[in-house]
């Protein structure tokens, strides 16, 4: 970035952004390059745990706004549709909550989901299911997430039977909070969110084998300091994968 012909400089960037994520965080995810199909158009919304939630201020609920948006990926993902269809009239919402299960969801989908009528739905969620179980506050199983995920994913086609639903798969990598007790249940919970969202035909982003890929690349750490939640590096990664594979 920063390069004639790149599109955005840095400086840019972490302007439009509202200085929220630092300079240099993800050159890739936000490269101008030619990009496949018709520009977004109508309401893209991001739902999830903390991972999409990230400290978002809730207090608004206008689209587009980089403290709605929050400091990930969300936030990361907007500003480069935005910027590359300014004439598009998108606008994109983010209704993530901290510490959210698939039953949290369930509990709130009909206000921070269905009555929003998104377009684009995008939603990344099971970390949670997994990790309150191990600390004891949570029972369910790899069988009530699989169950209540198609359920949740039922529920949106038949209220928004046009909607374009993007799976993103639970993703950890070995290193502060997850140790060998996550195994290998978790990766039990990935493929029943695969199963999901073949079965709700969405567009599934492997995030946990990229990550996997990735932490070969740099220690674990570097991508999520806790195993979970992602640094500004492994933010700007999922915003890459996402934008590498979802067309309007």
């Amino acid at each position: 970035m920063g390069h004639a012909g790149d599109g955005m400089t840095r400086r840019e960037f972490v302007g439009a952004a509202g200085g929220a994520v630092a300079l240099g965080a993800v050159p890739a995810a936000l490269r101008t390059r030619e990009r496949a199909g018709t520009p977004p158009t109508g309401v893209l919304l991001f739902q999830g745990d903390s991972i999409t939630d990230c400290g978002r201020d809730r207090t608004l609920a206008e689209p587009n706004l980089a403290k709605g948006l929050a400091t990930g990926y969300p936030l990361l993902i907007a500003a480069r549709l935005l910027s590359e269809h300014p004439a598009s009239g998108l606008r994109v919402l983010n209704r993530g909550i901290s510490g959210n299960t698939v039953p949290d969801l369930d509990a709130r989908w009909q206000a921070d989901a269905l009555d929003l009528a998104p377009d684009v739905l995008s939603l990344l969620i099971g970390v949670n299911d997994i990790w309150h179980r191990l600390n004891g506050t949570f029972q369910g199983t790899v069988e009530s997430y699989e169950a209540g995920y198609d359920a949740l994913l039922a529920r949106t086609r038949q209220a928004l039977p046009k909607v374009r639903l993007v799976v993103l798969e639970p993703f950890v990598l070995r290193t502060g909070a997850v140790t060998d007790a996550w195994f290998p249940e978790f990766d039990q919970r990935r493929a029943a969110a695969a199963r999901v969202a073949q079965r709700a035909g969405a567009t599934f982003l492997r995030l946990h084998t990229m990550f996997e890929r990735l932490a070969t690349e740099a220690p674990p750490a570097y991508w999520a300091a806790d195993g979970v939640h992602p640094t500004v590096a492994g933010h700007g990664a999922i915003a890459r994968a996402w934008l590498d594979e979802v067309r309007w």
